[in-house]
């Protein structure tokens, strides 16, 4: 149903419905560290409590995972602390980009995504590091906010990286013969799959067992669509016609070699010939990661293809009693622990849950029933199972390893809910998605590159109501809103509106079409940190404290530009328990340095034994001697707990500057982060 300025029943457009209260939303979830979110997140609410709070929290881990760089921007980290494969100092990780991407394209400010797309198509990252989707990312950013000139600007290096896989790597390649790429599952972030176990004749799976899997060829098929879209709408209409030909010949010859149809799936075929597989031979067993073709809309809309989503939701093959398995329990290595470090499970893909790949399912789940007509009729797979199964995932997220507080791991026992692996560098896990799923497929927006806003919203009746505003969507302040009775906002059905104004209702759940304009979005505020010092290693800038024998690793913590207040997670200098003594915190920049302001992280928590300073300053050194910072007409702050206190003072030039501050008694000072501008 296309309904531009229309209603889907005679009654005339009513004005703006009653809007969400942004600074009780955001204090709600976010106490003391409202003011970061307040002008950068969609606000939403739902009657479903888990996906409304879950949301919040994504939104939580969003900004904890990101990493400033200072001079290089941000970038989106996948483990909340550094891990020893990452590239460094830059902790980059490009297997989940794609999902960062996607959740960064409805954060109101641009620039996380785009400072993060300029260092994953920058010289610091290796593209070989694991398989990626990175230029299909940058798309789906631009077709959230429109700006053609910064998406387009990365054409070039995202053919260098989309050429790089056509080359025979150890970690996979491309098959000439074939016409398909392959990988080691272990490079396709799923280690211990059926393809690396049956290679090993089921003795390990870590490395080994390449395979042309749905994944790096569906990777390659949005990539090289990207390509080509972004090409001709730059006017390089060659260029474009080259990639959309790449993709459809990789369309094409994954339906007609990867689909099994004894399986009624896409699965996994030999790279890998040795003793215990031969290559070309399709792997004995369904995985989760068959439905990634339809994540990138690989697959034609035929009845055929759509047999597959009846594993998804069948206790005993896919659907977990609490997550989407990876593998079936028929497969006789099904949920076989191989890999421990010391007493703990490490990762495997032979059957636990996975929020990665339950993140391209859902994405996948809501490309079919969005816009595979022939397919969402067989009524194989409806809209009520992709409630529940986001339900599903979001309920995961309440970890009983935590007393069910929100904290999302890296697998799960799809049928226990219970996290596996659960090492240090495990809690708050950024390999998955959940904004994007919420925002696409529950509330329904489905962004463009065409100058229309699409809503269809993928609920049921178990859905009474939701809305979500501030979505900013071509440069247009966007809302969507649910009411099924119209007690909750006051309007029955499903309401558009566009800059504050009702653009489009129907009183029933239907797919609303309104045409909108491009406008250009708030241009991107880029204040750069001098403080960051990216690897402890790194000459300057460098920190040092007033107090004797304290781990260097811990003065690096305050200005490695991560700010994180998960009491669980060390990012912070805790100092002396307070004496009534005064205690600094330096940053020697190396050189001199025009400084105007800073931004300081305090965390605090009575069971912690730490609490905001009860006093604080800034100084700088001039000719030899420490002064105060000159604040004007301004004052200081009060000392924020768990948030950011904001310093601004005179310009001023130093090659040194200081945070002094005085512990109260009996409790220490936690020091998350101490960012210089």
């Amino acid at each position: 149903m296309r309904t531009t300025n229309l209603l889907g029943w005679a009654a005339p457009l009513l004005q703006t419905a009653t809007a969400l209260d942004a600074e009780a939303l955001t204090s709600q979830y976010f106490g003391n560290d409202a003011p970061w979110y307040v002008d950068r997140i969609p606000l939403f609410e739902a009657s479903i409590s888990e996906i409304q709070e879950v949301y919040y929290y994504r939104w939580g881990l969003f900004r904890a995972h990101q990493r400033d760089l200072g001079a290089d921007g941000f970038l989106s980290t996948e483990f909340i602390n550094d891990v020893g494969w990452q590239t460094s100092p830059w902790a980059i990780l490009i297997n989940a980009a794609n999902y960062h991407l996607r959740e960064g394209r409805w954060s109101r400010d641009r620039r996380f995504k785009e400072d993060y797309a300029n260092v994953l198509f920058g010289p610091n990252t290796n593209p070989h590091q694991f398989s990626e989707v990175m230029a299909d990312g940058v798309w789906q950013g631009y077709l959230v906010d429109g700006v053609l000139e910064d998406a387009a600007s990365r054409l070039e290096a995202m053919q260098t990286v989309y050429n790089s896989w056509n080359a025979t790597l150890d970690i996979g390649g491309y098959d000439t013969s074939k016409g398909l790429y392959y990988i080691q599952p272990l490079t396709d972030a799923t280690e211990y799959t059926i393809a690396s176990i049956d290679a090993s004749g089921g003795i390990d799976g870590f490395t080994g067992g390449n395979a042309f899997r749905p994944s790096i060829n569906s990777y390659q098929y949005a990539n090289a669509l990207a390509i080509s879209k972004l090409a001709a709408l730059t006017g390089d209409q060659t260029l474009a016609d080259e990639y959309k030909e790449r993709a459809e010949t990789i369309k094409a010859l994954v339906q007609e070699h990867l689909w099994n149809s004894t399986f009624e799936h896409f699965i996994d075929r030999f790279y890998v010939d040795n003793e215990y597989v031969t290559y070309w031979d399709p792997i004995r067993g369904r995985e989760l990661v068959g439905y990634v073709p339809w994540t990138h809309d690989l697959p034609d809309d035929e009845e055929a293809f759509a047999q597959a989503w009846k594993h998804i939701i069948d206790g005993e093959k896919l659907a977990g009693s609490h997550g989407l398995r990876t593998n079936e329990p028929s497969y006789e290595y099904y949920m076989r622990q191989y890999r421990y470090e010391g007493d703990h499970p490490e990762c495997q893909w032979n059957g636990p849950a996975w929020p990665y790949q339950t993140t391209q399912a859902l994405t996948a789940l809501a490309n079919l029933l969005d816009h595979y007509p022939t397919s969402s009729a067989t009524g194989i797979i409806t809209k009520a199972d992709y409630v529940a199964i986001l339900l599903q995932y979001a309920q995961l997220h309440y970890n009983p390893s935590y007393d069910g507080i929100l904290n999302i791991e890296e697998d799960y026992n799809a049928d226990t809910g219970v996290p596996i692996v659960g090492l240090a560098r495990s809690p708050h896990y950024f390999h998955s998605g959940f904004i994007d799923q919420v925002i696409t497929g529950f509330v329904g927006i489905r962004p463009s590159a065409d100058d229309v806003l699409e809503v269809y919203p993928l609920i049921d009746e178990t859905v009474d109501y939701f809305r979500i505003e501030r979505v900013l969507y071509h440069g247009h302040d966007v809302a969507v809103q649910w009411d099924a009775t119209g007690d909750r906002y006051g309007t029955k059905g499903l309401t558009v509106e566009v800059d504050g104004k009702v653009a489009a209702q129907s009183e029933n759940l239907t797919r609303l079409t309104v045409d909108i304009s491009r406008v250009d979005p708030p241009e991107i505020d880029r204040p750069i940190a001098l403080s960051i010092q990216l690897g402890a290693d790194t000459e300057y800038p460098v920190g040092s404290v007033s107090v004797a024998g304290v781990d260097d690793s811990l003065i690096h913590n305050v200005i490695d530009g991560r700010v994180w207040f998960y009491p669980e997670i060390v990012n912070w200098w805790d100092t002396p328990v307070g004496n009534g003594s005064e205690i600094w915190y330096q940053i020697n920049f190396g050189s001199s340095v025009e400084v105007t302001r800073a931004e300081i992280a305090f965390a605090a928590g009575s069971e912690l034994g730490v609490d905001v300073p009860s006093q604080y300053r800034v100084q700088v050194n001039t000719g030899g001697s420490w002064v105060d910072v000159d604040l004007g007409d301004g004052e200081y702050e009060h000392a924020v707990a768990n948030g950011i206190t904001n310093v601004q003072w005179e310009s001023v030039e130093t090659s040194l500057l200081r945070l002094v501050f005085t512990p109260k008694e009996g409790v220490a000072v936690r020091l998350v982060e101490f960012k210089v501008f």
